[in-house]
C-alpha cells in the first residue's frame, strides 16, 4: 500500500464551500416509535406530548393529509413546516403554503425546513423529514 493513498472521509471535504446536507427522512424512526408504543413499551403520555405552539399551527395552518393518527386512529394528521436560517427568528418561521416555501427556495441564503406531523386529537407529533432549501446562486439555473 502506498503512503499517499487517498481516502474519502470527513476531512476530504474541508474547504469545499458547496458541500451541503441533503434530505433526511425519519420514517424508520417513526415506525420504531409507533411499534414501541403498540407493544406497550412506551406510554401515551410519552408519545403524545406536542408543544401547544405546534398544536396551534397544526390546527390553524397545517396541511391535512389523508393519514389517520398512528396512536389514536381517530383524527387525520396535519403537516407543519418550519424554516430556520439567516434573518429568521430563533424559533423559526412556520410556512403557510407551497408558494411561501418556493419563495424561500429561490433565495440565495441557505435554509433548513423541518416537516412535522401532528395529531390535533391526541397531540402525537413526529419529525417526518429535514431538507435543505434556498441557496440559489444567481449564476445557477434551476430547471
Amino acid at each position: 500500500m502506498s503512503a499517499n493513498k487517498e481516502t474519502f472521509g470527513s476531512g476530504s471535504l474541508r474547504g469545499v464551500a458547496s458541500f451541503r446536507a441533503g434530505l433526511v427522512d425519519h420514517r424508520l424512526e417513526r415506525r420504531h416509535l409507533i411499534n414501541e408504543y403498540h407493544r406497550g413499551r412506551l406510554g401515551r403520555e410519552e408519545v403524545c406530548d406536542a408543544h401547544p405552539e405546534l398544536m396551534r399551527a397544526a390546527r390553524g395552518i397545517g396541511k391535512r393529509i389523508q393519514t389517520k393518527c398512528p396512536i389514536c386512529d381517530v383524527s387525520e394528521l396535519s403537516l407543519v413546516t418550519y424554516v430556520f436560517g439567516p434573518r429568521l427568528q430563533s424559533h423559526g418561521k412556520v410556512v403557510v403554503d407551497n408558494k411561501e416555501l418556493a419563495e424561500f427556495h429561490r433565495r440565495p441564503e441557505e435554509y433548513t425546513a423541518y416537516v412535522v406531523e401532528a395529531c390535533c386529537a391526541c397531540k402525537w407529533h413526529h419529525l417526518v423529514r429535514v431538507l435543505p432549501i434556498g441557496g440559489q446562486r444567481p449564476d445557477r439555473k434551476v430547471g
